[in-house]
């Protein structure tokens, strides 16, 4: 595997270094790449394991460690299969990063409320990573998560850091009732319901399962918010990368293009933009 900078057709090596187990489905695997691999909160990368084949991934790890890139993998098919047998020390591949991020230029001066969904909480947490690193990026945080039961719930060694920072907020919530679980109970967009933020001054992104993306999407525009301000993770079909094999489009966008992260207005008319 090469480690050529400008060609993204060509994988570069990665050394596996460690693997967290999330959930009973969920891991994360912390990769140490030949050389340092640069995106912005929200892109994606290709990795590949050799031999096999490669999927999409959008790091969770900080966009401001480059040199270190956490993939937190939920377990659903061939290659993720195989990736959550692997042990430290396994030589991986990396293609990209692709896609254009999150809109984190427009978030200095405003509140970002950040609503996720079981693994959809991954490619949340490099968003989460970027805010936390600069004061200035945005005014308040505030993070909505939901899982399907507490044995779901993706990075609970965190709630607690992100609960504690200045100007944030931190709920999670399960969708039934459980033994386990002390805390709110309902679909993710119950959360929605008390929030203590603008409209007008908030800027709303969302990532998780293609059907909670379509409730939470109508949820937010109930209360108030405009189409623009809302920006949905749409990680499906992606294979390329590039915008060449024609998998992923929606209408005339391209998701490894131009997103996966799409303001919520340049498809509210797309009919089954949303399933």
């Amino acid at each position: 595997m090469s480690n050529d900078a400008t060609n993204h057709f060509v994988p570069v090596a990665a050394e596996l270094l460690d693997v967290i187990v999330e959930t009973p489905t969920i891991r994360t695997f912390v990769l140490r790449p030949a050389r340092p691999l640069r995106f912005r909160a929200g892109q994606f990368v290709q990795l590949e394991l050799p031999g096999l084949g490669e999927a999409p991934f959008t790091p969770s790890s900080s966009p401001q460690e480059p040199e270190r890139i956490e993939i937190t993998v939920l377990r659903t098919g061939l290659v993720t299969d195989a990736l959550h047998r692997l042990e430290p020390g396994a030589r991986l591949g990396l293609r990209g990063p692709f896609g254009r991020g999150y809109p984190v230029r427009r978030f200095p001066g405003q509140d970002v409320l950040v609503v996720g969904g079981g693994v959809g909480l991954a490619p949340l947490r490099s968003l989460l990573h970027h805010l936390f690193a600069d004061p200035q990026s945005a005014r308040r945080v505030s993070i909505q998560y939901g899982a399907r039961s507490p044995a779901e719930l993706c990075f609970r060694r965190q709630y607690d850091d992100w609960a504690r920072r200045d100007r944030v907020t931190f709920r999670a919530t399960i969708d039934r009732p459980h033994d386990d679980w002390d805390g709110h109970v309902g679909l993710v967009t119950t959360l929605l319901d008390d929030l203590d933020l603008d409209p007008a001054t908030t800027y709303a992104v969302s990532c998780g399962p293609e059907v909670m993306l379509k409730f939470v999407a109508w949820k937010l525009r109930d209360i108030g918010f405009p189409a623009e301000r809302i920006y949905l993770s749409m990680n499906r079909s992606m294979s390329c990368g590039m915008g060449l094999c024609g998998r992923c489009n929606i209408g005339p966008y391209y998701l490894c293009k131009d997103g996966p992260d799409l303001c919520y207005a340049d498809i509210e008319d797309i009919p089954y933009a949303l399933g």
